[in-house]
């Protein structure tokens, strides 16, 4: 099966299936085109959460587990799965970064530091492994410990943070022979947890509270500072809360993070990870001042290693996943042109986790980055469609396989701002139909997908605000008008997901043999 022009994969972020209701922006959104399409063409529901993407049973799924999955074909226990494992094997404790980092803290009477996204959410982190190495170092003689949390409201609920502390409280009474406190707090749209070279100020403004004792505010608890923060407006959410350093009656930072002292990074997702790992363990640092700050002079460990292309960072508990055979290495030895856009809190979604956590491009692979806008993502929730739109049908007809990410119903979804979520999906809806229209004149197929839930399911059971990921089933449309349309059939497959993306587009793309650990095409000739 030949086509004269490109194979397109959409990948509509964060859009799921669900029954219509008052929190689903999906199904309140005018989407003309979508409404069309999954009438009049083969479409299914797709798994994209739990097992189906190789995370634990019931685990949300996530944009990196997501396009993980979709660019390699393959299920891998990754993300939550595998720290979890690592656990309970004694892995991470037997890791030679955790060996030297007690025996650094122990000899030398230093303080160990925990930093991370602060819930049980389990996308990015979890608490219980904080819970786990924690109650390890004070077995081992660790005298004191600092936290420097970063708040969530995103894969949790919007204002769940008080509870996390609360836990933190009641963790640290099991261990009253060590110095444990948290050293300062702050969201993650605000502080530390940048991704994507996106706002390094976000970055600099964690590091200056954790190396410096600086922020905007100052109070003697976390818990008074979420309280106080909340007086002007009770509506504010955790992943927006401004940084706050906690200090002593005094004034003095109770959690600086001084020489010899060790830090470990707890999240074992790699986006909102990297930057802040590269200010606190990078020598060549090129991106803010950090005054006096030698890297040297502090052990810095991390989950896994974020970046495997640069490795960073050098010291780890765990090693990273390794992904290999991924559609864009096949395509790219089958002499396939590619291509993959979106805006830039996406990219790396798009580019590297779509190839097996790598920016190395395979042979006739290009990528094309369009700018996020600054603002808030309510406040214009049309995001950039229209320009990663523009960029697409400016380079259609130059490629056979073409792959983007809208990132609208995720990135607003994540707000659980309803009316803003359904103008983002609204603005995607009209970009495909452009896609749609100029595919058509090219004789190509467009394939639109999701890689997990979320716009779709913006209140919770009691009608609160959610803004976290679905386990939801995704959709998955075939938009063909060309006389390859009746060639093909829906496979007759028990569970598809998103693991049989790569096959179906080597599929379209004329590729009858795939390689053997590869979950099967979700059609036939």
């Amino acid at each position: 099966m030949k086509y004269d022009g490109p194979v397109v994969l959409a990948i509509l972020d964060g859009v799921g299936l669900a029954p219509s209701g008052p929190g689903n922006a999906v199904s309140k959104a005018q989407t003309e085109f979508l409404a069309r399409a999954s009438r009049d063409y083969l479409h299914l529901a797709l798994d994209a959460s739990g097992e189906a993407v190789g995370l634990v049973p019931g685990q949300m799924g996530n944009s990196e587990v997501g396009h993980n999955v979709i660019g390699s074909g393959q299920i891998i226990k990754q993300g939550i799965a595998r720290i979890n494992e690592a656990f309970e094997t004694g892995e991470v404790f037997k890791s030679d970064a955790w060996q030297m980092a007690i025996r650094r803290l122990t000899l030398e009477n230093t303080t160990l530091h925990f930093a991370g996204i602060f819930s049980n959410g389990g996308v990015h982190s979890h608490i219980g492994h904080l819970e786990k190495m924690i109650a390890a170092a004070c077995m081992e003689g660790v005298s004191r410990i600092r936290l420097h949390a970063v708040f969530d409201g995103r894969d949790v609920a919007p204002q769940s943070e008080p509870k996390f502390i609360e836990w933190f409280e009641n963790l640290a009474e099991k261990f009253p022979q060590v110095d444990i406190k948290i050293a300062d707090g702050g969201g993650r749209m605000k502080v530390t947890a940048d991704r994507y070279e996106n706002d390094w100020q976000m970055v600099k403004r964690g590091f200056d509270m954790m190396v410096k004792g600086e922020a905007d505010y100052y109070f003697e608890s976390a818990k008074e500072g979420i309280i106080k923060l909340r007086e002007s407006n009770p509506d504010l959410q955790d992943q927006d809360l401004p940084g706050f350093v906690v200090v002593t009656e005094d004034g003095y930072p109770v959690g600086k993070i001084e020489k010899g002292d060790v830090m470990i990074y707890f999240d074992f997702r790699a986006d909102r990870a990297v930057e802040i790992s590269q200010a606190l363990s990078q020598v060549d640092f090129p991106y803010f001042d950090r005054g006096k700050f030698d890297p040297e002079k502090i052990y810095f460990v991390g989950m896994t290693e974020y970046n495997i292309d640069q490795h960073i960072p050098k010291r780890y508990l765990v090693p990273p996943v390794e992904i290999k055979q991924t559609l864009h290495e096949f395509l790219g030895e089958k002499g396939v042109s590619q291509l993959a856009v979106s805006e830039t809190v996406k990219f790396g979604h798009i580019t590297y986790y779509f190839d097996g956590n790598s920016y190395e491009k395979a042979a006739g692979e290009e990528f094309i980055k369009i700018e996020s806008y600054e603002d808030a993502f309510d406040e214009k929730p049309e995001m950039r469609s229209s320009e990663i739109t523009n960029a697409v049908l400016d380079n259609l007809d130059k490629y056979k396989f073409v792959r983007i990410n809208y990132p609208g119903g995720d990135m607003v979804g994540h707000t659980a701002n309803i009316d803003a979520t359904v103008k983002a999906i609204e603005a995607v809806d009209q970009s495909l139909a452009r896609i749609a229209e100029k595919v058509d004149k090219l004789g190509g197929v467009l394939v639109i997908i999701a890689d997990h839930g979320n716009a779709e399911e913006l209140l919770d059971e009691e009608g609160h605000k959610k803004t976290s990921h679905t386990t939801n089933k995704v959709p998955c449309i075939f938009y063909d008008n060309t006389k390859n349309r009746n060639k093909y059939q829906l496979a007759n497959l028990e569970n598809p997901g998103l693991s049989n993306i790569a096959a179906t587009v080597a599929t379209l793309l004329g590729e009858s043999e795939i390689p053997e650990n590869w979950k099967p095409s979700l059609i036939v000739l």
